[in-house]
C-alpha cells in the first residue's frame, strides 16, 4: 500500500519570493505571498497580508503595501502597513509611512512623515 503523501506546504510557509540582483521590474506586484527584494522595482508593490523585505541590494521606487516592510536597501515611496515598519541601520526610505508600529535603527535614512494607526485589538471599546 502507498504511503500517503503530505500536501505541500503554502510557499509562503517555506521561503519568500525571491527577486535577485538582476533582476528590474516596472509595473505592479500583487500576491499573497512573502517577498524579498534584492533588484529594481519601480511602481507599486501590493501584498496586504504579507511581508516585503528590501534587501541590502534592492532599490525600489514603489508604494507597498504589506502587513510588514523590512528595509535595508532603498525605498523610495510611501508605505502602508497593517503591522509594522523595520528601518534596519543600512536601509534608507523617503516617503511618508503609515503602520501601527515602526522601528528605526541608529544609522538609518528617514525622510517623510509617519502615521502611526491603532491596530482593531488595541482599542479600548467605551463603556457607556
Amino acid at each position: 500500500m502507498p504511503a500517503a503523501v503530505a500536501a505541500p506546504a503554502p510557499r509562503s510557509a517555506e521561503r519568500p519570493t525571491h527577486l535577485g540582483k538582476s533582476v528590474f521590474i516596472k509595473g505592479s506586484i500583487t500576491g499573497g505571498e512573502d517577498l524579498y527584494v534584492d533588484g529594481r522595482v519601480e511602481g507599486t508593490i501590493d501584498l496586504a497580508k504579507s511581508t516585503v523585505t528590501i534587501g541590502l541590494n534592492g532599490q525600489v521606487q514603489a508604494d507597498v503595501t504589506a502587513r510588514e516592510v523590512i528595509i535595508q536597501g532603498k525605498l523610495s515611496g510611501n508605505i502602508t502597513a497593517s503591522d509594522r515598519v523595520e528601518i534596519r541601520a543600512q536601509g534608507a526610505l523617503t516617503g511618508d509611512v503609515t503602520c501601527a508600529r515602526i522601528s528605526i535603527e541608529d544609522g538609518a535614512f528617514f525622510k517623510g512623515g509617519i502615521d502611526i494607526q491603532k491596530s482593531a485589538s488595541s482599542k479600548v471599546a467605551s463603556v457607556g
